[in-house]
């Protein structure tokens, strides 16, 4: 038997004591991390106690099919085996899944960023396509999408779109998006009817808390103007939309949603927060590049992740080679089935096991 089951019981025993123990509680920070802690083990837990009945039952039964004095037992017992060992192999899947440590980032609020790349105007429309498709997504999850700023066309497509994602996990289960995401597809604008490939990248943030980044008013240089729409056309006649760049990294961040520039540049700062705090990650990331390689949940921007074939209503994510077949789904919002195959293909890799492309 695997000696970390009791490991993980005595452990979610001593949580249940401690958060019941008035000292703790007293103690509200202390208090909420232990809580949280054992929020998480529940599914663990569950997983871990129903292995050891099984692998007690398991036991049980080989004894008595080598002992064979009761032939009735024998024949149940040995009725059983290919069931219970099916169960205990798919379970044994899930708790190497649930063991793995949580990205202390699932939890955050996500900075979601959407820029138009190669492919002109069928690019900026397919950057607003994928705005419709992850707006579908977050509203079928219960959360909310505030947009921070934008940069429209002509057409109704967009340059470069910046919302922030509130909701429970929303970075735990946006992170993957991150990337190049690539279209194949007869353009609005084609009259021959001939196929094209563009592409737009994404990138998701974790919403940056200010206790994690300090930064120092004085390394900012904050410009106010007048915001403009498409084709230049004044919006409103106030110096309200806001750019702030921060001069040691020269990350720039323009906001001109509001009509105050006091919200403007809020909502500026939380997409520099999280960026500076996306830059901090990547950089610690790096140290480890040498021993994983895995583009899953790496959020590499650079690299092509997934491609939309509309023609052939096909959707296929490269790093882990998987295809489907309902386009029409995933652009109304239907992520599940590509996030969660995402999610366990980057726990696995974390793991230390071997992904089979295609699994």
């Amino acid at each position: 038997m695997n000696p970390r089951y009791d490991e993980i019981l005595a452990r979610f025993d001593e949580l249940t004591s401690l958060i019941a123990d008035e000292k703790v509680i007293r103690d509200n920070a202390r208090w909420r991390k232990l809580a949280k802690e054992r929020s998480d083990m529940v599914e663990l837990v569950a997983v871990t106690k129903r292995l050891k009945k099984l692998e007690e039952t398991l036991t049980d039964n080989k004894q008595i099919i080598a002992q064979g004095t009761d032939a009735d037992l024998v024949e149940i017992a040995r009725a059983e085996m290919d069931s219970l060992e099916a169960e205990r192999a798919q379970l044994e899947e899930t708790f190497q899944l649930l063991i793995v440590p949580k990205d202390p980032n699932d939890d955050k609020n996500t900075i979601m960023e959407i820029r138009a790349g190669t492919g002109g105007e069928e690019s900026a429309l397919f950057a607003g396509d994928l705005l419709r498709m992850y707006t579908r997504f977050i509203e079928r999850k219960g959360w909310k999408a505030e947009v921070l700023s934008s940069s429209e066309t002509g057409m109704g497509g967009f340059k470069e779109v910046i919302l922030l994602v509130t909701g429970v996990n929303a970075f735990g289960s946006l992170k993957y998006e991150s990337g190049v995401h690539r279209v194949q597809r007869v353009p609005a604008t084609e009259a021959s009817g001939r196929i094209h490939t563009s592409a737009a990248s994404v990138a998701m943030l974790p919403e940056a808390q200010e206790v994690e980044i300090k930064i120092d008013p004085n390394e900012l240089r904050v410009d106010v103007y007048r915001s403009s729409g498409p084709g230049g056309q004044s919006v409103n006649t106030t110096d309200s939309a806001v750019r702030i760049t921060h001069i040691p990294t020269g990350l720039v961040v323009t906001c001109q949603e509001e009509r105050s520039q006091l919200k403007n540049k809020g909502k500026a700062m939380k997409v520099l927060q999280a960026r500076l705090l996306d830059q901090a990650r990547r950089a610690q990331e790096e140290k480890y590049a040498a021993e994983r390689r895995s583009q899953v949940g790496s959020g590499d921007r650079s690299a092509k992740i997934r491609t939309y074939n509309f023609p052939q209503q096909r959707v296929t994510d490269h790093r882990i080679n998987f295809t489907t077949h309902t386009l029409n789904d995933v652009m109304d919002g239907a992520l599940d089935p590509l996030i969660e195959a995402l999610r366990k293909a980057d726990i696995m890799e974390r793991a230390g096991q071997r992904i089979v492309p295609g699994e």
